[in-house]
C-alpha cells in the first residue's frame, strides 16, 4: 500500500511550542520557514499530508500567520520543489520577486519553492498543496529555472481538472499499492503541468493577445494597490502606455475600465460572502479611496447600490410573529 495519512495538529500546545511545531513541520515537507502568528495569541494549524510516490499531498489549515524562506542560512538545493497551492478558505498574500498575488479560494498558485518568498494569511486558511520534486518536471521538459510564480483558476478548465485529481488522490492515496502510486503521481504530473504550460507558453509570445494577457494577470495580481495605474502597467510589461490603450480599446473598453470593472465585482462578491465586513471596508480594501465614489460607481455598473446587498446579509432572522 502506499503511504498512509499522517497529521499534526498545534491544538493544546504552548504558544511558543505552537510555532516551533509548525516550523518542524513545514521542515520535514518543503524546507525552512521563519514564522509569525502575527497580532494572534496562539497559531492554531492543523496539517493532513501523505505521500504518492514522490508527490506530497497536503491538506492545510491555519490561524493567521505569516511564513518566510529568505536566503539567508539555506542554500537553493535545500528547497529543491516547486508548490502547487489550491486555496480553498480565506484569503493568502504571496510576495515572491517583487510581485504581489492575492489568493482567493478557486485559486491555484504555482511557485518555486527555493526562491525568497513570504505568504501573509490575515485569517484562517484552507487550502491543498502538492509538493513537487523538481526533477521531476525536468525529466517533462518543463523549465523550473525561469519559473515565476504563476497564478491559475482552479474553477474551470484544466485547472479544475487538476485540482479534482488532486483532491482524489489525497482521499485514495492510502489504498494506492506502490506500482499503482507511480501511475497515479506520473498522472498527476501531467495534469498540473496542462494549466502550468499553457500559462508559460502565453508568457513566451509577444504578440498583441499575449500581451494583452499578461496585462490581465499583473492587473489581477495588483489590484488591491490603490496605486494602481497604466504606467506601472506599462513599466512592468515593457511596452508603451500608447499600446497597452490599443490592446484594451480593441476589447472596447479602456485600460481603467477594466481595472475598475474588476475591483467592482471582488467588492460584490465579498460584500455577499463576507458578512462581517463594512461597505467601507470592502471599498477601500480593493483599491477605493472615497466611499461616495464607490457607491456611485457600484450603482451605475450594477443598478442598485451596496448598502441593498448589504441589507440584505444582515436581515434580522428573528420569525415574524404578528
Amino acid at each position: 500500500m502506499s503511504d498512509i495519512v499522517r497529521s499534526l495538529s498545534t491544538s493544546g500546545l504552548a504558544p511558543k511550542k505552537q510555532i516551533q511545531t509548525w516550523s518542524d513541520a513545514l521542515t520535514d515537507l518543503c524546507g525552512q520557514f521563519d514564522i509569525d502568528p502575527l497580532e494572534g495569541s496562539s497559531l492554531e494549524g492543523r496539517i493532513n499530508y501523505t505521500t504518492v510516490s514522490q508527490l506530497k499531498l497536503c491538506q492545510i489549515e491555519a490561524s493567521q500567520h505569516r511564513i518566510a524562506h529568505t536566503v539567508s542560512g539555506t542554500k537553493l538545493s535545500e528547497h529543491p520543489y516547486v508548490k502547487i497551492l489550491f486555496q480553498t478558505y480565506g484569503i493568502s498574500h504571496f510576495e515572491q520577486g517583487g510581485r504581489r498575488i492575492d489568493i482567493m479560494p478557486g485559486d491555484c498558485l504555482a511557485y518555486d519553492v527555493s526562491c525568497p518568498h513570504t505568504i501573509v494569511s490575515p485569517s484562517l486558511t484552507r487550502h491543498e498543496v502538492v509538493i513537487v520534486p523538481k526533477e521531476l518536471l525536468h525529466e517533462r521538459g518543463f523549465r523550473t529555472a525561469k519559473m515565476l510564480p504563476c497564478k491559475l483558476s482552479a474553477r474551470n478548465g484544466t485547472g479544475r481538472i487538476a485540482y479534482d485529481f488532486v483532491h482524489t488522490a489525497f482521499d485514495e492515496a492510502k489504498r494506492l499499492s506502490p506500482h499503482n502510486a507511480i501511475g497515479v503521481a506520473d498522472s498527476l504530473i501531467d495534469l498540473l503541468l496542462l494549466p502550468l504550460r499553457e500559462a508559460d507558453t502565453m508568457f513566451d509570445r509577444v504578440g498583441p493577445e499575449a500581451m494583452y494577457i499578461r496585462a490581465q494577470a499583473f492587473i489581477r495580481e495588483h489590484l488591491r494597490d490603490p496605486d494602481l495605474c497604466i504606467d506601472q502597467i506599462s513599466a512592468a510589461l515593457g511596452c508603451t502606455k500608447r499600446y497597452l490603450h490599443m490592446l484594451f480599446s480593441d476589447k472596447g473598453m479602456t485600460v481603467s475600465d477594466y481595472i475598475w470593472r474588476a475591483r467592482l465585482l471582488h467588492c460584490r462578491q465579498e460584500l455577499e460572502t463576507q458578512n462581517g465586513k463594512t461597505i467601507t471596508d470592502v471599498a477601500f480594501s480593493w483599491g477605493f479611496s472615497s466611499s461616495s465614489h464607490f457607491s456611485r460607481v457600484f450603482r451605475k455598473h450594477f443598478g442598485f447600490v451596496p448598502s441593498a446587498i448589504h441589507k440584505a446579509h444582515h436581515v434580522d432572522p428573528s420569525p415574524d410573529v404578528s
